[in-house]
């Protein structure tokens, strides 16, 4: 499978895509240049927006808006009006903190987690937005909260803590959000590079982004085994989503950030936004339910 290179944007630190099926487009963010991106394939056309922020994840909301875990909390987006609405910000005691990585589960909640600016001290947390705005913790004491992924049907939610090298499974309740029972069933202590964003394909297969391991690989979480692998032409791979017409195509985030003069001779698109078309169709990134203020 050749991976191509759609947006040579030399991203500090790509994250974040999600794709929004109702318009065709995906989003992502470049964390620590503060930059929303929204890209038409159909176009081949990137939109950057600056923010005043580092943003941590997006996700779809109406045909106008997404909703997005900043460094200073939740808020709203408004593409149309150029703006940004605050929602609630569960951190404001902790200025080290900052957003890195979420989706939306298959009920419309948002779950998005923090982690130490410094990647220092175990001082993240993996929220949830409700539907009616309000926050709950849904995992405390996390190091770098960073991939996670809905089985396809619907009763558990994966979730990789970087600092873990550990891809851990939890029992998930679609009515009420509540995760329960963790169980390490991925292992990447003998991988290339550290697990980093993650999605899941319609075969119940882990698509997982390999930081500084310049590969996407899949696994089934039932064996923990690996069955596949992808090179990426970026050492920094940072998280992948499912996408295009037929949900066949897999968008790839990568960053920048850590690399030596050596590394950028070596990979000199790297921050690009790649893409490559699999062999199997991916499960849909969910949109956020919550109501406006």
């Amino acid at each position: 499978m050749d991976v191509e290179l759609i947006v040579d944007s030399k991203s500090r630190l790509g994250e974040g895509p999600s794709w929004d099926r109702e318009k065709g487009v995906l989003y992502w963010v470049d964390i620590l240049q503060q930059q929303l991106h929204c890209y038409n394939p159909v176009e081949h056309k990137n939109i950057t927006v600056e923010l005043d922020q580092a943003p941590g994840a997006v996700a779809p909301r109406s045909s106008d808006e997404v909703v997005l875990a900043l460094e200073n909390g939740f808020y709203f987006y408004n593409w149309k009006l150029n703006k940004l609405e605050p929602i609630v910000n569960p951190e404001e005691h902790l200025p080290r903190n900052r957003f890195n990585d979420g989706k939306c589960d298959p009920a419309g909640r948002f779950f998005a987690g923090t982690m130490d600016k410094e990647e220092e001290e175990r001082s993240g947390t993996l929220y949830c937005l409700e539907e009616n705005l309000s926050v709950k913790e849904k995992v405390t004491g996390v190091g770098i909260s960073n991939g996670i992924a809905w089985s396809v049907d619907h009763t558990h939610m994966y979730y990789i803590d970087t600092f873990e090298n550990q891809v851990y499974r939890y029992d998930y309740n679609r009515d009420t959000g509540e995760i329960s029972h963790p169980a390490s069933v991925i292992s990447f202590e003998n991988e290339e590079g550290a697990p980093d964003g993650m999605t899941i394909d319609e075969e119940g297969m882990l698509w997982i982004a390999h930081f500084g391991g310049a590969k996407v690989s899949r696994w089934n979480p039932a064996t923990g085994k690996k069955v596949e692998e992808i090179p990426v032409p970026a050492l920094n791979v940072t998280c992948c989503v499912f996408g295009g017409v037929n949900m066949n195509e897999l968008f790839i985030t990568t960053a920048r950030k850590d690399m030596s003069e050596e590394d950028l001779q070596r990979y000199p698109h790297a921050g690009g936004l790649f893409k490559v078309t699999t062999n199997v169709s991916g499960c849909e990134s969910y949109r956020f339910n919550g109501t406006f203020k």
